[in-house]
């Protein structure tokens, strides 16, 4: 059996990485970037820092500063305009996985045409787009090393999921130091949906022997210092470890695919603007415990990469310890479940149906050990309601 492994072509990790983004722009031979990015940095000067760094060196550029929370079509065209109209030839993205996401769909679009919609899966997409470099600010989503985007039909208001490889960035620049004011809610919901990335690509079913090394080394990372970022945010060892922990899970799902939590957290998403990490929060300890008997080896493993579960600890025995300590561990960091967060119950329970089916359209369900019925995933989201963390 072959399989076919996808990162971008030039990865730069570490501190001080940021510095290197002119040089990276020099070897792509890119004249005129586009810097995409959100309103917050905008604000807090990071997106001008960047600009500023790439006009010292000689290149003019732009800034669309546009990008929204779960990024939307109105959104990404409103991008694609502004690239256009500014003749613009390659991306910038600065900032968590909006957007990154919205740059991706932004080249896309550019390079192909249409609508995102008609990209969405299982749809294809023909053409790579221009350039993209990705420069995370947040150790969570991996957008940066991916070949997927999730943007939000402003018309049907469906989270779509566009994957492909025209998606991947061209190059990624990693750099913790951009994490380090990042406030302890955003540290904790990220570093769980940077868990729950390395996790379900271990018990995906499209699982790889490549994807399972950076699958766990991601989860070993980000389970032993997730913790001290949240209570010591100055902590540049669990930074650092952080947002490696990050991209590492962001390499293997891209490579091996998200499963059940994934296709749950996206309609989340959509109708109550749960932020996506803390929507998988939310998730993750009960969908693990639904599909732990299905893959009791690959849950097991988990288990001792984590360092919950011993050698000597029977699969059985380190799979319980796993959904234990994934519940105790959304306690310690205060993940909120839906009715805390302070949704609606009514509301919640009516769009409980249109949930699940759009989780099975999403096609994510199906790489899940334990592939769920409709039925089961209404189930889920009604037991997670008001879960005890």
């Amino acid at each position: 059996m072959s399989y076919e492994i996808q990162i971008p072509s030039i990865l730069i990790i570490g501190g001080g990485a940021f510095a290197k983004i002119p040089e990276v722009l020099a070897r792509l031979r890119c004249v005129r970037p586009l810097i995409v990015t959100d309103p917050f940095m905008a604000s807090t000067g990071l997106s001008t820092r960047l600009r500023d760094a790439i006009a010292n060196a000689g290149v003019e550029c732009g800034v669309f500063s546009e990008t929204v929370s779960d990024p939307t079509t109105e959104v990404v065209e409103a991008g694609v305009r502004a690239f256009l109209n500014g003749n613009f030839d390659s991306l910038v993205s600065i900032g968590g996985g909006s957007s990154i996401d919205t740059a991706k769909a932004i080249g896309m679009q550019v390079g192909n045409g249409g609508q995102v919609r008609d990209y969405k899966v299982p749809h294809s997409i023909p053409q790579a787009g221009p350039p993209h470099i990705a420069v995370p600010t947040t150790a969570g989503t991996g957008s940066e090393v991916t070949r997927f985007t999730v943007i939000t039909d402003a018309i049907t208001r469906e989270k779509m999921l566009v994957a492909g490889s025209p998606l991947l960035p061209t190059a990624a620049v990693v750099d913790y130091e951009l994490t380090m004011s990042m406030p302890a809610r955003l540290t904790a919901d990220t570093g769980i949906g940077s868990l729950t990335h390395a996790i379900e690509s271990y018990v995906s079913r499209k699982a790889n022997s490549f994807s399972d090394l950076f699958a766990l080394q991601a989860m070993k990372k980000i389970w032993q210092h997730l913790p001290t970022a949240f209570h010591h945010p100055d902590s540049r060892e669990a930074r650092e470890a952080m947002m490696e922990g990050a991209t590492l899970a962001g390499i293997a799902f891209s490579n091996a695919s998200v499963a059940l939590v994934h296709g749950m957290s996206r309609p989340l998403g959509v109708f109550f603007h749960i932020p996506h990490g803390l929507s998988n929060a939310m998730l993750l300890p009960a969908v693990t415990a639904f599909s732990a008997n299905s893959a009791t080896a690959r849950y097991a493993d988990c288990a001792r990469a984590m360092d919950i579960a011993s050698t000597q600890d029977q699969n059985p025995i380190a799979v319980e310890k796993l959904i234990q300590a994934l519940f105790q561990r959304n306690q310690e960091l205060g993940v909120p479940s839906p009715k805390q967060y302070g949704i609606n119950e009514q509301r919640y329970v009516e769009v409980v149906p249109i949930m699940a089916s759009q989780a099975l359209a999403s096609g994510s369900p199906e790489n899940n050990p334990r592939v769920p019925s409709a039925t089961e995933i209404e189930q889920l989201y009604q037991e997670v309601w008001n879960k005890d963390m």
